[in-house]
Parts: structure tokens; C-alpha cells; sequence
């Protein structure tokens, strides 16, 4: 419940801030378009996010003919968690990770590369399924596709405001030096805001699911074993030719971070420390 009224207020924070732009670009009109590209962009979010982000990593349905050892390890957690059976999904990259994507549990897909399934046991895919369809209960999927699709848009509306700036602004702020120089400070501080609030909303979702998911499979060290393997295998994968390749915009979707980086992205990170997501799993008891 903490971690849900968190979310929501970063969610409407997000709002806010492209309100506040909308406003800085045209005073009570550019606010009402703000907020109207906010609502629009939501609902997109609401119906296509799923079908969007499969597409992208060129995700194929499986049957339980193709891949029998997933489905089952799929059957008996959406028996124990009492969720619609997602569909399953499976992404033809030596990168491994696995992510799940929908609007709601009835509408959900769960899918996982080929290198996840030959790098864990089978008890571990269960844990990493598990946390999946925490976030698939919990409606995480949702809420990260709201926020990815807000925190684009003001990223992009920011630089337009840079350009308004350059250019002399819009309208009747043209001749108001503290009107260009807020559109200055609107691009600046804008984008980063919107990148920090929508970072925290994953890193917040990602604790949550792995109690949940660890309720669910009632495996908490199979999930924390997983998490220390996936951490070093994404670490030191090598792409090859035809591998399938994580995209920055939904990096937060997957299980672990999928995207190597130094100091500076390390400050913006999409997930908790691993360590500190290993810790509090093998403190679980159940």
C-alpha cells in the first residue's frame, strides 16, 4: 500500500510537470493542452504499450508443444497466485533477461529470452517468473508504460522549449527575458525531473515485486539466486549478430537491468542495487 500511494503521487507529479510546461510554452491555454497530451498519451498507453513493446523485441507466443518446461512453470505459479494464465512469450536473445507486459492480468504476456532459460535451473526461471507476475498483479506493466510514455514526452516537449529559447519563445512571452530564460530553465531541469521521477517509480515497483513474487513461489532464495546469476550474465554478455537488443526506453521492464554502464548511469539507475534485492530475499521466511 506504501509502495502504491508512492507511486501514484510520482505518477501525478509526472502529470504535473508536463502541465507545467505546457503552461511555460502558453500560459492557461499551453496548460489545458499540457493536460490534454497527458490524458491522450495515457490512454495509448493503457491499449498498445504491450502489443508495442513485443513487437519491438520481436517476442514469439510459444505453445506448450514448443516450450512445455516454461508453460509449466507458468501453470502452477498462475495456480498459486490465482491469476488468468498470461501468454507466453519467448525473445531469441543470448541476453538474459525476461520481462512481462499487458494492461491488466487479463490481458498479459509474460516473456523470456533464450538466455535466461539456458543460463537458470528450473527452480530459478520459476522465481524469475514469479516476480513477473507480481508485477502482472500488481499492475506494475501498466503503471511503467504511464510513466516511460510521460517521462518521453517531456523529455521531448523540453526540447522544444530549448529551441522556443533559442529562437526568441512563443507567443506573447517573446518579448519577456524571464519568460525565455524559464523556458531556458524548463529544458534543463525538465527532461532530468522527469528521468529521476520515473526511475523511482521502477525501482519502488521492483522491491514490491519481488516480495510479491516470492509470496508467490514461496522460493525466495530461487528468486535471489536467479537475480545474482542474471546480474553477472547481463554484465558480461556479448551480443551476437542476430541477438535481439534492449532498448534504453524500456530497460525498466526487465527483471535486471539489461544496459552496461559507468559512474554516471549508475546514478540513474532503472533497479535497486542487486545486492540489497538479494538481501532482503534471503532474509524472507515463509
Amino acid at each position: 500500500m506504501k509502495n502504491m500511494f508512492k507511486t501514484t503521487i510520482l505518477l501525478a507529479t509526472l502529470t504535473g510537470l508536463l502541465v507545467l510546461i505546457g503552461n511555460q510554452f502558453g500560459g492557461t491555454g499551453g496548460m489545458i493542452i499540457g493536460f490534454a497530451f497527458a490524458v491522450i498519451l495515457n490512454f495509448g498507453s493503457y491499449w498498445y504499450s504491450d502489443k508495442i513493446v513485443l513487437k519491438m523485441y520481436r517476442a514469439k507466443e510459444v505453445s506448450p508443444a514448443e516450450a512445455p518446461n516454461l508453460h509449466r512453470i507458468v501453470d502452477g505459479l498462475v495456480m498459486k497466485s490465482g491469476l488468468p494464465k498470461p501468454k507466453v512469450y519467448i525473445v531469441e536473445s543470448g541476453m538474459p533477461n525476461a520481462f512481462a507486459t499487458g494492461r491488466d492480468p487479463k490481458h498479459a504476456a509474460v516473456a523470456a529470452t533464450t538466455g535466461i532459460l539456458e543460463l537458470l535451473s528450473y527452480e530459478e526461471i520459476e522465481g524469475v517468473l514469479a516476480h513477473e507476475l507480481a508485477h502482472v498483479k500488481n499492475r506494475d506493466t501498466l503503471i511503467s508504460a504511464i510513466a516511460a510514455t510521460l517521462a518521453g514526452v517531456v523529455t521531448f516537449m523540453a526540447n522544444m522549449a530549448q529551441w522556443a529559447a533559442i529562437f526568441g519563445g512563443f507567443g506573447s512571452r517573446d518579448d519577456d527575458n524571464g519568460g525565455i530564460v524559464g523556458l531556458i530553465a524548463m529544458a534543463i531541469v525538465a527532461p532530468i525531473a522527469a528521468t529521476l521521477i520515473q526511475l523511482a517509480i521502477s525501482r519502488s515497483r521492483e522491491f514490491a515485486a519481488d516480495a510479491e513474487g516470492a509470496s508467490i513461489c514461496r522460493k525466495p532464495w530461487a528468486l535471489a539466486s536467479a537475480l545474482e546469476k542474471l546480474e553477472y550474465g547481463n554484465s558480461h554478455y556479448k551480443p551476437s549478430v542476430s541477438d535481439v537488443q534492449a532498448k534504453e526506453s524500456s530497460a525498466h521492464m526487465f527483471i535486471v537491468n539489461p544496459l552496461k554502464g559507468g559512474a554516471i548511469q549508475s546514478l540513474f539507475r532503472t533497479h535497486p542495487v542487486t545486492e540489497e534485492r538479494v538481501k532482503r530475499l534471503r532474509a524472507m521466511r515463509f
